[in-house]
């Protein structure tokens, strides 16, 4: 990798030659033969940032261009991340989680709130982008809590933010609040806020009898307003948990023709089969799209003390495929008390999500899921593919076959960014450490 490296940094034109990528991550695949697991091989021409031309493995005269031969290795466009929550990262030292469960969670993060001055939050959200763009990740959509005295700030770091990191990383952010806040003033006040940034119209829905009206208002409130949605729904392994039902009847009855993204749906999962029937079809025909967070649902769904949990906490990715519902999959917390681990790295995300929800024999089109697919529904029309005259935002892995691919870190990968290699020296938790020890103090 070091020589690859060292060739790329001296070339302004190349060709990345005999390389492999995921089939479906390849916008054009005409005359490229197919590998094991729907990869297909091609050599990349790369010149002024852009791929100039996509081609069989060793097909074509390679002109002026300097040759790097990637020897099978797999290739990959830059990850697009659906679902995180940036301005709560980072923070599981001065406030762990004290039993690992949902609830402690909620009531953890809620009194960490209290540190989230701007220059606290704008520190651990741009470490959460640092580390995110080391690891080749190309765009990001953020929640922001929005239901305290902080969301004024925070909506305030993520524009300044947005815009220092633009030319890096395309962010955008939801709000996050309970749905019972549309039952009041500050519902259409948060939808103004979110509006006046740029941002996406979100919320936690939770089953109760109040929960259509607040649908009604909150779709309302994202029309007027050209917003889109993005909802936590069903993050509990509660079978009476249906809200995602709600939601695709709200959007038919309103007729709302923004896009909508729902996340989590853990609950799916332990329901009845007719259940999970009728809600696929109010899904599909409501045009939703899913993005599940397998990391942090494992880590928090089903725990009990002293008892080994009985399922993943997954949503059904395969059944909503199957019904042709856009499934991305995506990195959610990192390092809070909602999930104690992660680094921002999609491919990690990936790793684990093939494990746990078997997305693998066959892998089929499964790498969409962290590339073409939230990138669509992100509104970015080239990202997450590879595609002559597109943006030269590749990842290099050393890994050439998914059993080489998915079973190291991969820690050596190059990623290009318009074409040049970037440095991809990680973020060091010891830029944090003064804003853990105030706190200790």
């Amino acid at each position: 990798m070091d020589q690859i490296l060292a060739s790329l940094r001296q070339a302004s034109a190349y060709r990345l030659a005999n390389a492999a990528a995921p089939r479906c991550l390849v916008n054009d695949t005409t005359g490229l033969a197919g590998l094991a697991d729907d990869l297909v091989a091609l050599d990349i021409d790369v010149a002024g940032g852009r791929i100039a031309a996509i081609g069989p493995a060793g097909g074509r005269p390679s002109d002026d261009l300097a040759v790097i031969d990637l020897k099978g290795r797999q290739v990959w466009p830059c990850f697009v991340d659906l679902h995180t929550h940036l301005d709560k990262g980072h923070i599981w030292q001065r406030s762990p989680n004290p039993d690992g469960s949902f609830a402690g969670a909620l009531e953890t993060a809620a009194a960490d709130h209290v540190h989230w001055g701007e220059d606290d939050t704008r520190r651990r959200f741009a470490f959460g982008l640092a580390a995110s763009h080391a690891h080749g990740t190309a765009a990001i959509r953020t929640h922001i809590d929005s239901s305290g005295p902080q969301a004024e700030a925070s909506w305030r770091v993520f524009t300044e933010l947005r815009d220092a990191w633009r030319d890096r990383i395309e962010l955008q952010a939801v709000s996050i609040l309970l749905s019972e806040y549309f039952d009041e003033p500050y519902g259409d006040w948060i939808a103004d806020l979110v509006a006046e940034c740029g941002g996406i119209l979100g919320a936690v829905t939770f089953m109760s009898p109040n929960l259509d009206g607040q649908l009604d208002r909150m779709f309302a409130a994202a029309g007027d307003r050209g917003l889109d949605l993005d909802f936590h729904v069903d993050e509990s392994g509660d079978v009476e948990a249906r809200s995602l039902k709600q939601i695709a009847l709200a959007a038919r009855r309103t007729g709302f023709d923004g896009r909508i993204v729902a996340g989590h749906c853990c609950s799916l999962a332990v329901q009845p089969a007719d259940a999970v029937r009728e809600t696929l079809d109010l899904v599909a025909e409501a045009g939703i799209s899913v993005v599940s967070l397998p990391m942090c649902n494992l880590f928090l769904q089903d725990r009990m003390p002293g008892r080994t949990p009985r399922w993943r906490g997954v949503t059904l990715l395969h059944e909503f495929r199957a019904r042709g519902i856009p499934v991305s999959v995506a990195s959610d917390n990192c390092r809070d008390p909602f999930y104690g681990f992660g680094d921002h790295d999609m491919l990690e995300v990936f790793t684990q999500a093939v494990r746990i929800a078997h997305l693998d024999r066959p892998y089929g089109d499964w790498p969409a899921a962290v590339t073409r697919t939230p990138a669509a529904e992100m509104g970015l029309a080239e990202a997450g593919r590879l595609t002559a005259g597109g943006l030269a935002d590749i990842i290099v892995f050393r890994g050439r076959y998914y059993s080489e691919l998915l079973s190291r870190r991969q820690s050596d990968r190059i990623v290009l960014r318009g074409g040049r290699p970037i440095d991809t020296t990680l973020p060091a938790y010891e830029e944090l450490d003064d804003l853990m020890e105030k706190v200790r103090q």
